[in-house]
């Protein structure tokens, strides 16, 4: 059965009259951010939360090339990367520092903060602080996880496993939905192409948009070669403007960008995140995309 009909037999969302889409999913609100709207929206920040001085610099920063540009914005950054390659590899603040740091965030500059939870004991914690809790995409399938997330209150953005066709991404917003929480939407990051590389299928957004949910287009983790440095992973930032300019094209609703002032000293995830002083112009030639596209 292709992934088409397959998808289509547990479908959650109307076709578009001209039978050819997914129709739009209904849009929730993140704070004053709408997701699955007629605007694309933006979620960035850098890969881990390195100090508050720099956590705040960095929200500042991308959110008033934001603004200028009349795209909506969610901070993210993370207070612990629990699956880096290596033992030795910087982590993070640590959830007590990390939430302090994105409650300042969220207060100072008034936008909506994401981070990332890893374990059901970590939910209420982030949950009190944070707008959105994230799912890894290697937890992508922890029911326990999904269903702690769901009741948290909190909108929940999945990341779709680098070994998970699309189509079963239904399952897994089915997870969050099973508790009453409807604020739920999937992200394409990649799927694994062999050892240490990612590739995209464009189909995989209109396919997820099928579930319901409003669907983002991770630009920068999808250039990642995980493991790719033996004891880190690689990546190639060259190919971040492409994959999110695709993105826009086959749908997606948001576009998630890992962004740092110096991604080539970063800590963690430096080889694809976009270079601070370069993130105007490439979300400037998204938004004329997405308007040229028009809602989809």
């Amino acid at each position: 059965m292709s992934a088409a009909r397959s998808i289509r037999r547990t479908q959650r969302n109307p076709r578009s009259a001209d039978g050819l889409r997914p129709a739009p999913a209904l849009p929730f609100k993140v704070g004053p951010v709408t997701i699955g709207g007629d605007r694309l929206f933006l979620i960035a920040g850098p890969c881990v939360i390195e100090s508050e001085e720099h956590a705040l610099e960095h929200a500042r920063r991308i959110r008033d090339i934001a603004a200028r540009l009349g795209v909506p914005y969610i901070f993210k950054s993370s207070y612990d990367k629990a699956n880096r390659s290596s033992m030795s590899s910087f982590r993070g603040l640590g959830i007590d520092r990390g939430l302090l740091v994105l409650r300042r965030v969220k207060k100072e500059l008034g936008v909506p903060v994401l981070t990332d939870v890893h374990t059901t004991e970590e939910i209420e914690k982030a949950a009190a602080v944070v707008d959105v809790l994230q799912i890894p995409a290697f937890l992508c399938r922890q029911t326990d996880l999904l269903v702690a997330a769901g009741r948290s209150g909190c909108a929940v953005n999945v990341k779709k496993g680098q070994f998970l066709s699309p189509p079963e991404m239904v399952n897994v917003a089915d997870k969050v939905r099973s508790t009453g929480n409807r604020r739920v939407m999937l992200t394409e990051r990649g799927t694994f192409f062999g050892y240490n590389t990612l590739v995209n299928d464009f189909r995989a957004i209109p396919i997820m948009k099928e579930t319901g949910c409003p669907v983002v287009m991770d630009a920068t983790h999808s250039v990642q070669a995980p493991g790719g440095r033996g004891t880190s992973s690689g990546g190639d930032r060259r190919f971040v403007p492409t994959l999110a300019q695709a993105g826009v094209v086959a749908g997606a609703d948001g576009v998630f960008m890992e962004v740092h002032e110096d991604p080539d000293h970063a800590p963690s995830d430096g080889p694809n995140m976009v270079p601070l002083a370069r993130l105007e112009a490439l979300l400037e030639r998204l938004v004329a995309l997405r308007r040229a596209m028009g809602s989809r």
